[in-house]
């Protein structure tokens, strides 16, 4: 009898017992079974071969695409990779093009995949970035126009103590207006820093950093809580391109000379290398002629700022086009009886969301404005490169 669906395999497995029994010749089995004797032969080998298991189903697929790198091929590719372990894709095929000109090299997506079934491949993890600030960067234009913050680096007194200076600049003037040493870049020491430098000169217009933290951080719009301090300020918080230091290059140089003259070598104590960065501090924009400000000092350039720091920082207000809500615990706010994540960096304040059109609203936090709401899909989204800002107001 042919073999039917539903039992093929089990059927298998009583052909090949009754082999076993040699109750019939294979010519009588095959066509008790409807089989032709080939095929008896051919389960009797599997089942040879591999037991019980051999009779199980097989895939149809072929083993070999006609379309595949042929295997010499993908030995020779192999053997590079073990000789030069680091090469990617692109420089093994460069490699043996330059090697072997004549033969069929396949293209370099095709050998990336050969050396990820392979298993030769390390998959890094993906690292979430702070998002990209968008804006174009302020113009020093006038003293307070944009002050410039960084980190210097840290660095070790002599009795093991670590040092990490925070330098704050008037980019118009160059006039240092901090370095100071921190026990730890955290958003309390930093914001202390800045809020006595406001106390002493004003606010100014922006402040430029960074995309590191506590300036910025990797939660929406690279918000951070120090940044939402300096915008409920009324400061804009701009952020260079990550890997482009030379947009805050005056506080490059200027690190150079600080480590130069106060930390080569450092102060045994952590007071004593603040003594050094005062002194420094002091020679720098009171005493020293600058090529880059016609050979002025920056203290005759630098006036405080008319802007000054107010007895209580006021919390955001929005006009009444927008709708304000609350930001919660865990960074949500609620729409419609409906939670909506936003950011946990937002967690206590309002926002004003403006209505766009029937669908769209755009976030702000004070005068910023952050993404955009769409109401129907309860989704915040970025800012898309053609939402020009409206006024808030």
């Amino acid at each position: 009898m042919p073999w039917k669906v539903s039992g093929v395999v089990e059927q298998r497995k009583q052909f090949v017992s009754e082999y076993e029994a040699d109750e019939r010749s294979m010519t009588e089995r095959c066509r008790a079974y409807g089989i032709s004797r080939p095929t008896g032969y051919e389960l009797v080998r599997r089942w040879q071969a591999g037991g019980q298991a051999g009779l199980e189903d097989r895939s149809r697929a072929p083993r070999r695409h006609p379309n595949q790198t042929p295997v010499a091929i993908e030995e020779q590719v192999l053997r590079l990779r073990q000789e030069h372990p680091r090469w990617g894709p692109r420089t093994l095929r460069a490699k043996l093009e330059k090697q072997h000109p004549n033969e069929p090299w396949p293209a370099a997506s095709t050998i990336g995949a050969l050396l990820d079934r392979e298993g030769l491949t390390v998959h890094r993890r993906k690292r979430r970035r702070t998002p990209p600030y968008t804006q174009p960067l302020t113009a020093a234009t006038e003293p307070n126009r944009i002050w410039c913050t960084d980190f210097k680096g840290w660095f070790r007194t002599g009795d093991g103590t670590r040092i990490d200076p925070l330098t704050i600049m008037d980019a118009h003037s160059r006039y240092l207006l901090r370095c100071q040493a921190v026990e730890k870049a955290d958003t309390g020491r930093v914001q202390a820093i800045f809020e006595a430098a406001f106390r002493e000169y004003g606010l100014p217009q922006a402040i430029r950093s960074d995309n590191g933290a506590p300036f910025a951080s990797r939660a929406l719009a690279g918000l951070s809580r120090l940044s939402l301090w300096w915008m409920k300020l009324g400061i804009v918080a701009e952020r260079i391109e990550p890997g482009h230091p030379e947009q805050n290059g005056m506080l490059e140089r200027l690190h150079r000379t600080l480590a130069e003259e106060t930390a080569s070598p450092p102060e045994y104590t952590a007071r004593a290398q603040q003594r050094a960065f005062d002194r420094f501090r002091y020679v720098y924009g009171e005493e020293r002629p600058h090529q880059a400000l016609g050979m002025r000092t920056p203290s005759e350039l630098y006036q405080a700022s008319p802007r000054a720091y107010p007895a209580r920082v006021a919390e955001p207000e929005y006009g009444s086009a927008m709708k304000v809500r609350r930001v919660h615990k865990h960074g949500q706010f609620f729409w419609n009886y409906h939670s909506v994540f936003l950011s946990k960096v937002l967690y206590g304040e309002n926002i004003g969301l403006l209505p766009v059109d029937d669908r769209y609203y755009r976030v702000y936090f004070a005068a910023v404005p952050l993404a955009r709401f769409d109401s129907q899909e309860l989704r915040v989204e970025e800012l898309a490169d053609d939402d020009e800002a409206e006024s808030p107001s």
